[in-house]
């Protein structure tokens, strides 16, 4: 009889060779816990080629599921259960066991054959990754989902794909979790194939079954109820999230969404997801390349709509030229850049916060640019949204970063009522009046939109500088240095309309930790947990890079120590240095294609503060 111990939150990771399914498999795993009302933070590891070779270390995928009964913001550093579904899947996973979790290996897939092409020297795994003090459950997975299976007159290959499940009913009975939700994922996925759900659903029961009736789990576990705010939720992973932004920006402001894109990994969920939206009126464009994708993006904004055009950061290096062109012809324009490791093609699987001076500077002459960052799966919708907001009223180019952790991570997200948002006003030019094309409003500084077709308002845009009021052709010295001021200066307004930087904690005392973008859910674990010991720590994360907030300075002087932690090797610390150089700021950064733990995070927070 397995002990049933109770606790507030679990960490489980699948994983395998990236042909066996274990991105579905988490997903399904993290539906079900979301539905329950569980708190739940996921992190989706894909191998980073497009296909490595079968059975080795560098095409393993993985799969991080963190939930619990209180609030989760991270995916866990470590796990409590490991899923492998062969000795590369182990070989690649066994550092994030924690010391006492358990390990569910496919017994049948650690053969000679595959442990040799993991790099194993010898045929016993646990005893050479030194796995002894582990609970180490070997399961038959794959000839036991071929026995469930023998009279379904599926053929060969079909039943080998479903043993994922199998392994999802496993862990579906060891944290007492029902198999009904996925149940009925089968019923909606395959109701056009009603044998591949009687498959699943055979496969899955099969799984749940062997895990009641073995004796090999000494343990299984049950997490208390969850206690998430009264609302309606949904999983929502940070690509999907963004793209529902924008379109909630549209409806706001009562322009046409248009995005013109390229894919790239790992932005082009968000191109799929406003694809899918015809039906709200959504216009989208894969163009062949990431130059032409901002190009057509540049001329529908011209043309009257709300422009968008996602990618990574080597599109972002291709797309500088053009962006230099919506600044000076000053159109709104969201340039959402997903950031993935670099340089060159990196690691395009891997996170990294490293494309944020390109952002900033990576343009020739003076151009500025509005710079944001979403911190969550979920946050990624506000942030799509207020970059939206700030590009059609300041008549401006907005670059949003998020990255790969966030873009693929997922979490429930509370729907939120579209009367809890504000209008988004579009600076279009009134047809009463004279048009001058650069004719400012003086609280923005924002030049009207004329739109093309519009009697009266016709007008030329490029790339060349322009008059200060009718927007013609200028080489006039003057004139050049005025609108250079011009357009600084009307990104420097903005800050008049971002809220203040606020801290999580005490609003002085001996730590500040600095933040942006992705990092959030791991710096404030580690800061809530040393605030909860007592210690005189408090986190300030930045959603806004430029302009920043207008009271930065002011925040950050109250502390005695500020440290700057990025997933780079310290661009913000530098531009923090660079804005506020009365300020001392320390770094922390990892380049790892990972995200921070947190507690490699609460170790050096100790450090400074001297423990």
């Amino acid at each position: 009889m397995a002990i049933l111990n109770e606790c507030s939150n679990i960490v489980i990771r699948f994983s395998g060779d990236s042909g066996d399914g274990m991105q579905l498999t988490g997903t399904l795993f993290s539906d079900t816990s979301a539905l329950l009302g569980y708190s739940v933070s996921t992190f989706p590891d894909y191998p980073a080629e497009i296909r490595a070779p079968q059975g080795t270390v560098a095409g393993v995928s993985g799969f991080q599921v963190h939930f619990g009964t209180t609030a989760v913001n991270t995916p866990g550093d470590y796990c409590d259960v490991l899923v492998a579904m062969n000795p590369a899947a182990l070989k690649a996973n066994a550092k994030w066991m924690k010391k006492d979790a358990t390990a569910i290996l496919d017994a049948d897939a650690f053969d000679e054959v595959h442990l040799k092409k993991a790099g194993f020297a010898t045929s016993d795994p646990v005893a050479e990754l030194k796995l002894e003090g582990y609970s180490i459950i070997w399961a038959p997975i794959t000839s036991l989902t071929k026995a469930a299976l023998k009279d379904s007159g599926a053929d060969t290959k079909t039943i080998v794909r479903c043993k994922n499940m199998f392994a999802l009913g496993i862990c579906y009975y060891l944290f007492n979790l029902p198999p009904e939700h996925t149940e009925a994922y089968f019923a909606s996925k395959f109701k056009k194939k009603p044998a591949l759900i009687e498959i699943n659903r055979t496969v899955l029961k099969g799984g749940y079954n062997y895990a009641a009736n073995t004796h090999a789990f000494a343990n299984t576990y049950k997490v208390a109820p969850g206690q998430l705010d009264k609302g309606t939720y949904r999983i929502i992973n940070g690509n999907v999230a963004t793209a529902w932004g924008l379109i909630a920006a549209a409806e706001k402001s009562g322009l046409t969404l248009f995005c013109g894109s390229y894919p790239i990994t790992p932005a082009t969920g968000i191109l799929e997801e406003l694809a899918a939206r015809k039906d709200l009126g959504v216009k989208t464009l894969q163009a062949e390349d990431e130059i032409a994708g901002i190009c057509t993006a540049i001329g529908a904004s011209f043309a009257g709509n709300l422009a968008v055009t996602t990618t990574s950061g080597p599109g972002l290096a291709l797309k500088g030229e053009a962006l230099g062109l919506a600044i000076m012809a000053e159109l709104p324009l969201v340039v959402v850049d997903v950031q993935r490791s670099g340089p060159s093609t990196g690691l395009p699987t891997k996170t990294e916060q490293s494309d944020l001076m390109q952002a900033l500077y990576g343009r020739h002459g003076e151009s500025p640019a509005v710079v944001m960052a979403a911190s969550s799966p979920s946050d990624c919708f506000s942030a799509a949204f207020w970059a939206a907001k700030i590009a059609v009223e300041h008549m401006t180019p907005v670059v949003l970063l998020t990255d790969g952790y966030i873009a693929n991570g997922s979490e429930p997200w509370k729907i939120p009522s579209m009367k809890d948002y504000p209008a988004i006003v579009p600076p279009i030019a009134p047809q009463s009046e004279a048009y001058l094309p650069y004719q400012r409003d003086a609280q923005r500084l924002a030049r009207r939109w004329g739109i093309p077709g519009t009697k009266g308002q016709e007008h030329r845009v490029g790339g060349l500088e322009k008059d200060a009021l009718k927007g013609s052709i200028s080489h006039d010295p003057e004139n050049h240095q005025k609108m250079t001021d011009l357009r600084a200066a009307k990104v420097a307004k903005v800050a008049d309309f971002i809220p203040d930087l606020e801290v999580v904690g005490d609003a002085s005392g001996d730590l500040l930790v600095v933040g942006w973008g992705g990092t959030y859910g791991h710096l404030l674990s580690a800061v809530t947990q040393l605030q909860s010991s007592g210690k005189k720590i408090s986190l300030a994360h930045f959603s806004y890079l430029n302009p920043l907030p207008k009271n930065t300075e002011e925040v950050l002087s109250r502390f005695k120590n500020v440290i700057a932690c990025e997933l780079n090797m310290g661009q913000f610390a530098n531009l923090l240095r660079m804005e506020l150089p009365h300020i001392s700021v320390q770094q922390y950064n990892k380049v790892q294609g990972l995200p921070f733990t947190v507690s490699e995070l609460v170790q050096k927070f100790n450090e400074l503060l001297g423990i």
